[in-house]
């Protein structure tokens, strides 16, 4: 295994052995699933048998199973209802979050400059100059919300999601997983899916138009899945798809962003860090459009 380049040793492994195989994290076994068909079936088709946290060697002495991400049983449950109902109060992308969301309106995009320059001008033409955009103007802004979603897919920053594991005994695709929350973990390849050939025309390549329709209207293929999905699907999705257009249209509505270097020099080679993908470090310059 490359430590440095995990996910692409994981994928010669399912090319040898196929969508679902078994490795071995020190002495734990995990099974890996691959492509978004595999994932689906173990969420949502079989979400319950598959609604257990698996465990991080790193984190679990941190956590200590605990919180709404690592609990199980019925501790979950109960946090898990807690949280659904608080960020419903609190306005989870809703009206009453967007004013706070606009307050806060500060983020660095990375971008290719044709997309800038397509996503300024829909800002021009659907919000102008002087008033702020609202989660409203979304619907009219499809490419907008294609580039949104392809910085989304492109840079995949946790392409492995949080493990999962089975809370009782479960056949799946004809291999048998056994309830043992400390013996066997489930992790399911995020990356897998949206980097799926089959699914994204350029999947190594920054293209809005995986989420355009021949007509330029939006939309999101199934197997956009960067918040994973089942029941422990993040209770984030809301709120953070809010920011992220709100966030986008305030910054490009007032600047163009640009880069000292030329974009050639640019590298977007992914950075990896076992789990992972943090932000590689680059320099951004701010220019006013007004």
């Amino acid at each position: 295994m490359d430590q440095k380049g995990l996910l692409k040793s994981f994928q010669a492994l399912r090319e040898k052995y196929g969508d679902v195989f078994t490795i071995y994290l020190g002495s734990r076994p995990a099974v890996i699933l691959w492509w978004y068909e595999a994932m689906k079936e173990a969420l949502v088709d079989q979400a319950e048998a598959f609604s257990g946290r698996g465990h991080i060697a790193i984190i679990d002495p941190v956590f200590q199973g605990t919180g709404v991400v690592f609990a199980n049983g019925k501790s979950w449950k109960v946090l898990r209802r807690f949280s659904v109902t608080t960020m419903k109060d609190f306005g989870m992308g809703k009206q009453s979050i967007e004013e706070r969301i606009k307050e806060e309106a500060q983020c660095l995009v990375e971008e290719l400059q044709k997309s800038q320059e397509k996503v300024q001008a829909e800002i021009d033409r659907v919000i102008g100059a002087h008033c702020l955009p609202t989660l409203e103007d979304r619907a009219k802004m499809p490419y907008t919300d294609a580039v949104i979603h392809e910085i989304q897919r492109f840079s995949d920053l946790v392409p492995v999601g949080v493990p999962h594991s089975v809370i009782k005994d479960t056949h799946f695709r004809g291999y048998y997983l056994p309830k043992r929350f400390y013996k066997y973990t489930e992790v399911f390849f995020l990356f897998s899916a949206l980097q799926d050939p089959r699914h994204f025309e350029k999947p190594n390549t920054f293209y809005p138009g995986h989420f355009l329709d021949a007509q330029g209207n939006f939309r999101k293929p199934e197997v956009f899945i960067p918040f994973s999905m089942g029941k422990r699907l993040c209770l984030g999705e809301s709120l953070a798809r809010s920011e992220l257009f709100l966030f986008l249209t305030t910054l490009l509505q007032n600047f163009s962003l640009g880069s000292p270097k030329a974009p050639e020099d640019i590298d977007l080679t992914p950075r990896e860090n076992g789990l992972g993908r943090p932000p590689t470090l680059f320099q951004v310059r701010f220019l006013p459009r007004r």
